[in-house]
């Protein structure tokens, strides 16, 4: 069973090739399931004044989905395509968050944090944001961002939960008493989390999550699903081999897929 679960195209303006490009790649590489899974259309800033190419335009969201529908039938009899969103977490928001997932046929939605306020923490042309603030207190407010965003209900499974190491900003304190809470969270929600192995990519060198917080989602029944996090199709899978090495070194012998908002558990 391989899977990739996390992809952006061009349509979300930081990343390229066409959904087609991806669905191809995956075929070329021997993928069971290939999980489409773009950006969320920005709801809490004006993509006019904001920082450009952050996610698709709300017009094309209908599109996206229109032509993720046809691409699943297209290639039935190649690979089996879920049809996903990256659902972007944005405090106060959640209402109209939930009108865009009830609004279009998801197998999936992946519940990420990247926006603390207006500031994306997840952007290299943002990292002016860490000046001049403890970086505890921010790991602490992600971690309470990551915590609200379980509770709403709204997603399966909760993408790169410690993605706020990815620039290398470390606290000079040990964070694990908020990431165990993030994850006690997503266990008490009956959600499930990603290995995205992208964060190896990043200056921060390790997937997301880190090995100790993979080992106390084993130890505490949390299930996983993994995702490469690929903005470009010959980038579809990658790292994904150490994933499911990880996974399996640690005591993991399932992961999590999703068809209809229903997470299957199936052996790798």
């Amino acid at each position: 069973m391989l899977i990739d679960y996390h992809t952006h195209h061009v349509r979300c303006g930081h990343a390229s090739g066409e959904l087609e490009d991806y669905v191809k790649r995956g075929i070329e590489i021997g993928l069971t399931q290939l999980g489409l899974s773009d950006h969320m259309p920005l709801l809490h800033v004006d993509p006019a004044t904001y920082w450009p190419e952050m996610a698709m335009p709300m017009e094309e969201l209908p599109r996206y989905v229109e032509e993720c529908l046809h691409l699943k039938e297209k290639y039935k009899d190649q690979i089996d395509i879920r049809v996903g969103l990256e659902g972007d977490y944005i405090e106060g928001y959640e209402t109209e968050i939930a009108a865009i997932i009830k609004a279009y046929p998801w197998d999936y939605v992946i519940g990420s944090v990247h926006f603390l306020g207006e500031w994306d923490i997840s952007d290299f042309r943002q990292l002016a944001g860490w000046d001049g603030k403890d970086i505890y207190t921010i790991y602490t407010q992600y971690y309470e961002a990551v915590k609200k965003a379980v509770r709403t209900g709204l997603y399966d499974y909760i993408g790169h939960i410690d993605m706020i190491k990815r620039f290398g900003y470390v606290p000079d304190r040990d964070p694990w008493e908020l990431e165990k809470a993030a994850l006690d969270t997503v266990k008490e929600c009956g959600l499930a989390i990603e290995l995205n192995a992208s964060g190896l990519r990043h200056p921060c060198k390790e997937m997301f999550p880190s090995r100790r917080m993979l080992e106390y989602c084993h130890k505490v029944g949390i299930p996983l699903t993994i995702g490469s996090d690929a903005h470009q199709p010959d980038r579809l899978s990658q790292y994904l081999d150490e994933a499911r090495e990880l996974l399996k070194s640690i005591g993991f012998n399932e992961i999590a897929t999703f068809s209809a908002r229903k997470r299957h558990l199936v052996t790798f």
